[in-house]
């Protein structure tokens, strides 16, 4: 799959390892795992996403964002791994999203991710994370990460904390999920090894 989207003019896709999982971009293939995954915890992730259409939950859906997101890694816009365990390399288990990316004198990314319910509090979302943060500062030179989170997501606030992530604000009526209006904390983490790179016109 990997020499087909290269012969159509992709840029290599990258794969990242840690102790436990692998990280890498979705491929035609990963389409009936991208759908299970938010058809199994729909009901667990529906608290903390924007509200979803019944669209989103077909395999039609999938095949086109998957193809979106392919394109949107090729042309610097999006970078968005799923998380497989090495003991489970075909069954996806979580998404991290490096998304809005900005270049010019900025340099930066949002982050968004997620885990399914039953692999919670087994550190898998920090690991990972770890990963691929260290991918997109040495490897993709971006300066800044955002991430934001809802303040009754605990769990979100002590990944980023332990990640190094610095709380920057509080923004009222921030996002619009599931159907309301949430108040955010803003965070975010700077590449202290950020490189300057001359473009050229």
């Amino acid at each position: 799959m990997l020499s087909e989207w290269q012969a159509i003019g992709y840029l290599r896709l990258p794969t990242l390892e840690t102790e436990r999982l692998i990280l890498r971009l979705a491929t035609r293939d990963d389409v009936p795992t991208m759908l299970n995954f938010y058809l199994e915890n729909r009901d667990f992730l529906t608290p903390y996403e924007p509200t979803r259409s019944e669209d989103f939950y077909t395999f039609g859906f999938w095949q086109d964002q998957i193809e979106k997101a392919l394109i949107e890694f090729n042309y610097d816009q999006a970078i968005k791994f799923c998380l497989f365990k090495k003991t489970m390399p075909t069954v996806l288990i979580g998404k991290i999203n490096f998304y809005q990316i900005l270049r010019g004198v900025c340099h930066s990314c949002v982050l968004g991710y997620s885990l399914a319910e039953t692999e919670q509090s087994n550190g898998y979302m920090t690991e990972a994370l770890e990963t691929a943060i260290h991918f997109v500062f040495a490897e993709v030179n971006f300066h800044r990460i955002t991430a934001n989170y809802m303040p009754r997501n605990q769990r979100s606030a002590n990944v980023l904390k332990r990640l190094g992530f610095t709380v920057e604000g509080y923004a009222r009526d921030y996002l619009r999920i599931n159907g309301q209006w949430e108040d955010h904390i803003l965070t975010s983490l700077t590449n202290p090894n950020w490189r300057f790179q001359e473009i050229n016109p």
